[in-house]
């Protein structure tokens, strides 16, 4: 039976953990590794290349499917925000816990391992299988890094759910993004005789022009969702940079930007017109070395599940609800879902009232809806 006072003892002890994506996760990996290895579970370490942080595989039970739940262990910053509270200890109000990480997505994490905990007595038909991640807030890089050891382990999972940020919604879609750096090349020189130099800034800002006409017809002819609340594929830029000083003219300027894209719009489709620009761009320039050089950096794949599938019709009967929903913010339901794991996403909070944000909270009422789910999913194991 759902016992959230257990799933809240835990909730604290991962609280306290400092998991902000440039911190270690070692300390928390450890306390989660033993606690699923005293309860019979087989644990992997999935360290990161340096070392500094680690993933988890966990996996208890007979030999099949079974089902997959997601979690990532970091946490954003909290840096520059005001905090009424200490971020890294659980405190309670009357009807939600605070925290850093209780929304995102430590909450969600701590009622898998509620339910480990009560797995641990139970007579399991089909395997739980459980999925510990690092580095998700920064591009999913920990996934990434961790996918061609866990593939293998996970097997063929008859349903795989991700416990972002839902408010216990099942999610069936988020869009895919890449992130992107621009490198504009021009000619250093004084800025008396600047007509006599390529600017590098110059490309820079013609390459944004660009960008901003492929964002208008995104909008305008674009694909569309309305499920999303921006319906279409976008283009956005973060940062431009360049130049040393006034009276210099700049050979180099910077642009990092990203996409986020509709599963009708092919990634590599988008990327061909970011490099056509850039060649468009370089080519008003008559200097041999005018140039714009980009590089996608990181990425990570949408999700597009039919609402009639097979593991939405699962989670609706988890959740007790008929209702699905798409999230305007990404996860790594699809690296799951590529491997050809049927993925969802569902998890207690709400991101957009609770996620990156200071006195970050997690509503008491959605913790025990997130744990009734889980028990809805132990007595789908041992039936």
């Amino acid at each position: 039976m759902t016992d959230t006072p257990r799933t809240l003892e835990i909730l604290e002890r991962l609280i306290a953990f400092d998991t902000v994506s440039r911190n270690s996760n070692l300390e928390l990996a450890a306390y989660a590794g033993a606690f699923l290895a005293e309860r019979g579970f087989a644990v992997t370490r999935l360290p990161s290349p340096d070392g500094t942080k680690t993933g988890l595989y966990a996996e208890k039970g007979p030999a099949g499917q079974g089902v997959l739940l997601s979690a990532h262990t970091d946490v954003v910053p909290v840096d520059g925000q005001v905090w009424t509270r200490d971020p890294f200890r659980l405190t309670r109000g009357e009807d939600r816990v605070y925290g850093r990480g209780t929304t995102d997505m430590k909450g969600y994490a701590a009622s898998v391992l509620a339910l480990a905990d009560r797995a641990a007595a139970a007579n399991l038909n089909e395997p739980l299988k459980i999925v510990l991640s690092y580095d998700e807030e920064v591009g999913c890089a920990g996934i990434q890094q961790m996918l061609e050891r866990l593939a293998p382990l996970i097997g063929s999972p008859r349903a795989c759910i991700v416990g972002e940020p839902t408010e216990m919604q099942v999610a069936i879609g988020h869009k895919g993004k890449a992130a992107l750096r621009a490198v504009c090349h021009g000619q250093s020189g004084h800025s008396a005789l600047a007509p006599d130099f390529t600017n590098a800034l110059h490309l820079a800002a013609d390459f944004l022009a660009e960008l901003r006409a492929l964002q208008t017809d995104f909008a305008a002819n674009g694909p569309r969702d309305a499920a999303y609340d921006v319906p279409y594929s976008t283009v956005h830029a973060g940062k431009m940079s360049g130049g040393t000083a006034l009276n210099i003219v700049p050979d180099r300027a910077e642009l990092t930007f990203e996409y986020r894209h509709l599963a009708a719009d092919r990634g590599a489709d988008i990327l061909a017109r970011i490099r056509d620009a850039a060649d468009r761009v370089s080519g008003r320039y008559p200097a041999q070395d005018a140039r714009i050089e980009v590089e996608q950096y990181n990425a990570y794949p949408g999700l597009d599940v039919p609402a009639d599938s097979a593991v939405v019709g699962y989670a609706r009967t988890l959740t007790r609800s008929n209702r699905t929903t798409k999230v305007a913010f990404g996860t790594e339901a699809g690296f799951f879902h590529q491997l050809g794991v049927p993925t969802v996403v569902c998890g207690p909070g709400s991101m957009a009232g609770q996620g990156h944000k200071p006195d970050e909270y997690l509503e008491l009422r959605q913790l025990t809806a997130c744990d009734a789910m889980m028990d809805r999913i132990l007595g789908g194991l041992t039936q």
